[in-house]
């Protein structure tokens, strides 16, 4: 009786699996059957919103695949209106188009800033994209309702900004990486806004500190603290100077402003190479053999006090007129004549020499392949045997040939 009962017991359980497994089964293709096998939208985070005059727009546009399939889209701001900036951009990119994976959201940001005199009104941003082969196209309008900034709102009572480094050095190939202390001094839960004013064609972004995800709002409790790091990547073209980022922060109608400075020291870069091209030459054993070579100056630096060195084979002499360079500016080219000897009994055969330009600033290296021939003088000893030889010939036909 008990081992039919175990049977029974069994055999329900394995029923209620089987049952299970069909009714999961049905849903999931269910569930398949009804996603489309493209679908891909498009809105906007905010279609409408009111700034007071001198405030930038930061909001995210975003792309919803419910399809089974990846899109490629285009997209571009269409109207823009007079006296203002607009652009969709990455974290660090102003973009065209983004793939949009299947089931999958895509955030890009639109950003737009207007002139210093932009008048109160009412201006209408329009954004329009479409898939690769034109199936789908969508548009979304935005509209900014500048109002006139009233004089007491200038003063922000309740938002509290400081940061310990507001000048960061360095060259333009560097990342700047400010730290600011955001203190809301609201009795509630408050959302506050940032936006930054940089020179065209710097980026700028913000994250929470110790975080990678990169924001253009956040909101903080009440009375409460919270640390921002602001990257900013310099123009890569950008001179050597000081540049002043003007970080805005709003919330509940005030306005709390951090004034950051990046000086620029240039970048410092140099290249290593011949005006030819070519990186190969020929010598002879324990014979010198002579190569110019340039050195320029590729950054927006001066760059001194550029010495030489080489990495060479064993026994090997190479030289250099002049042996150092005091400094070369910006795009400038210097001629340097080497001068490299083979060890008098090197192989025939092909060697590789390395020459080093190294400033205080930066470096470059060249390789350049060396091929050792033999003598001219092993040359004349062949002929001079290939003359005995013959001659020797010669003698012995003559010889034997009277006999």
């Amino acid at each position: 009786m008990k081992g039919l009962k175990h049977t029974k017991t069994l055999i329900i359980s394995l029923i209620g699996v089987t049952v299970l497994l069909v009714f999961t089964a049905i849903t999931g293709y269910a569930a398949d059957e009804d996603t489309p096998e493209r679908s891909i939208t498009m809105a906007a985070e905010y279609p409408g919103i009111e700034i007071p005059a001198g405030d930038d727009v930061s909001m995210d546009i975003i792309f919803h695949n419910k399809g089974k399939r990846d899109e490629n889209i285009s997209i571009q701001i269409t109207q823009i209106p007079a006296g203002w900036d607009a652009r969709i951009k990455t974290y660090k990119y102003t973009i065209t188009g983004a793939h949009v994976a299947a089931g999958k959201d895509k955030n890009l940001q639109f950003e737009a800033k207007a002139a210093e005199d932009i008048k109160p009104g009412r201006y209408r941003f329009r954004i329009e994209s479409q898939t690769d082969d034109g199936r789908f196209t969508m548009s979304e309008n935005i509209y900014v309702q500048v109002k006139k900034r009233e004089k007491e709102v200038k003063v922000a009572t309740g938002i509290g900004v400081t940061t310990s480094y507001p000048v960061l050095r360095g060259p333009v190939t560097s990342t700047f990486e400010f730290r600011l202390e955001l203190e809301s001094k609201f009795d509630q839960d408050t959302e506050f806004n940032i936006s930054a004013k940089a020179p065209e064609g710097w980026n700028v972004n913000f994250k929470p500190a110790y975080e990678s995800k990169y924001i253009s709002s956040l909101r903080l409790k009440a009375n409460s603290t919270k640390s921002i790091d602001v990257e900013v990547d310099p123009l890569s073209t950008a001179d050597a100077g000081e540049y002043p980022i003007d970080v805005r922060i709003t919330a509940e109608g005030e306005r709390a402003e951090a004034n950051l400075k990046v000086f620029l020291t240039g970048s410092y870069e140099l290249k290593v190479g011949t005006l030819s091209g070519l990186l190969s030459l020929e010598a002879r054993q324990g014979k010198p053999a002579n190569l110019s070579i340039y050195v320029q100056n590729t950054g927006t630096a001066t760059n001194s006090d550029i010495s030489f060195t080489s990495f060479k084979p064993e026994n090997w002499e190479v030289e250099f007129e002049p042996e150092n360079i005091d400094t070369i500016e910006p795009g400038e080219y210097k001629q340097v004549e080497v001068v490299i000897t083979p060890y008098e009994e090197a192989l025939v055969g092909d060697y590789s020499v390395d020459i080093n330009a190294k400033g205080l600033d930066a470096s470059d290296s060249a390789e350049f392949r060396v091929t050792v021939k033999a003598s001219t003088m092993w040359g004349w000893i062949g002929i001079a045997i290939i003359v005995v030889v013959i001659g020797g010939l010669t003698m012995l036909f003559r010889r034997f040939g009277r006999r």
